[in-house]
């Protein structure tokens, strides 16, 4: 008599949710003002102007720019408007901060577009470890979304899962 191999994990109705599906696709870089500071303490307009004129913008052609000051320098706001300016016409996406906020600022925004219509009443698994690193707002900001649909929310792997959210049984009069 031969034995049936059950997946209980795959009978059990789970759906695994991976945020590495909201990470950016494309290379990462940094615009830096510390580049264009005089003696690495001063920004002067005049000549920051004319350096951004003949910076090689095409080279942030469909990456995903951060713009930062990684110099202990006061940077005036319309410095960062400026690079922004440039950046936009070439760069996929333009935030302000590191490569880490970056990939938060990123994965917020394609979450802000997340239909939870198709987790109603569904058992749901964030995955919990992967390729890449998820920022914890991801974590964070999917609880949310999915809250208000799913039937139960976890997290980890199918096969080993930490309880979120289990929605309550509605009481029958």
């Amino acid at each position: 008599m031969e034995a049936t191999i059950l997946n209980k994990v795959a009978e059990s109705g789970i759906i695994t949710l991976d945020l590495e599906a909201f990470y950016p696709k494309g290379e990462i870089v940094v615009f830096d003002l510390k580049d264009y500071l005089f003696m690495g303490l001063i920004l002067k307009e005049k000549d920051y102007r004319a350096a951004l004129q003949t910076t090689e913008w095409e080279k942030y052609s469909g990456k995903y720019v951060a713009i930062t000051c990684t110099a202990d320098a006061v940077i005036p706001m319309w410095a960062y408007m400026l690079a922004a300016n440039y950046l936009q016409p070439v760069a996929k996406e333009v935030v302000f901060g590191n490569e880490t906020q970056l990939i938060s600022t990123i994965i917020t925004r394609k979450l802000a577009n997340f239909n939870g219509d198709d987790y109603i009443d569904k058992r749901v698994v964030v995955k919990g470890c992967g390729e890449v690193s998820i920022p914890e707002c991801a974590y964070v900001e999917i609880t949310a979304k999915l809250r208000p649909f799913a039937k139960s929310i976890m997290y980890g792997e199918p096969c080993s899962t930490v309880p979120i959210y289990k929605k309550p049984l509605e009481k029958k009069d």
